[in-house]
């Protein structure tokens, strides 16, 4: 795991790590992470709240062909986010969002919440700065 991954605790991710773009596989904790806490990880200073960020989500369970990536880009452009919700091969979301921190949290707790389409067994989550050069939010 690296730097700023958290996960939840159902288990391994299916699929290859992050280098292929299906997100890392890792098996720990809710709140658990790997090493000193990066500078835009959830738990950072007050000071930094709405200092832009990057959160990378994939999202397991039932979550393909129920609505799910128009209900997240909904609740993202709510928040003010930019991104995108994609499909991956294995049947997970991989939602990306920037933003402030508190929008990129809110957004992961709604992801989490028992109001989303389908069905979710879990979310992955990984903070990082934000790389800017989005516009609004899409579905791929």
């Amino acid at each position: 795991m690296q730097d700023g991954d958290t996960a939840d605790s159902n288990g391994p991710e299916s699929g290859a790590g992050p280098e292929s773009g299906a997100g890392p596989e890792i098996s720990a904790g809710p709140e658990s992470s790997a090493g000193p806490e990066s500078s835009a990880g959830p738990e950072s200073s007050d000071a930094t709240i709405d200092q832009p960020v990057r959160l990378t989500a994939w999202v397991r369970g039932q979550v393909q062909g129920v609505g799910f990536r128009w209900w997240t880009r909904a609740r993202a452009l709510e928040l003010g986010l930019v991104g995108s919700a994609a499909n991956l091969d294995d049947g997970r979301v991989e939602v990306i969002a920037e933003g402030s921190r508190a929008a990129c949290q809110q957004l992961l707790e709604t992801l989490r919440g028992s109001g989303a389409p389908g069905r979710v067994s879990g979310v992955t989550e990984r903070w990082s700065d934000a790389r800017g050069g989005l516009g609004g939010f899409v579905e791929r």
